[in-house]
C-alpha cells in the first residue's frame, strides 16, 4: 500500500482507539460526576446565591455522560479500531 493509505489507515484506527478510551473514561467518571452536580445544586439553591436563577439547561454541560449515548460511542469506536487494526496487519 501506498504512504498514504497507511497513514489513512491509522488515523481511522487511532481515531477509534480515541473514541473507545474517551467514552470509557466518561462511563467510568459518572460517580464522581453526579456527586459533583450534587454539589453544585446545593449551592445553587442556598438564598442569596449569584447564581440561583441561572437556568441550568442555558449553560450546555451535561451532568453526567449519557449512558445510552456513550455506550453506543464505546461500541461503535471498538469496531473501528478493531477494523483499522486488522486491515494494518492484513
Amino acid at each position: 500500500m501506498d504512504f498514504y493509505g497507511d497513514v489513512l489507515l491509522e488515523l481511522v484506527t487511532a481515531l477509534g482507539a480515541a473514541l473507545f478510551l474517551a467514552n470509557a473514561y466518561a462511563l467510568a467518571r459518572r460517580g464522581a460526576d453526579r456527586r459533583r452536580a450534587a454539589r453544585e445544586a446545593v449551592v445553587r439553591s442556598r438564598p442569596g446565591s449569584p447564581v440561583r436563577k441561572q437556568v441550568r439547561a442555558s449553560t450546555g454541560k451535561l451532568d453526567q455522560a449519557p449512558v445510552g449515548r456513550s455506550v453506543g460511542f464505546l461500541v461503535l469506536g471498538l469496531i473501528v479500531f478493531v477494523w483499522g487494526l486488522a486491515s494494518i496487519i492484513r
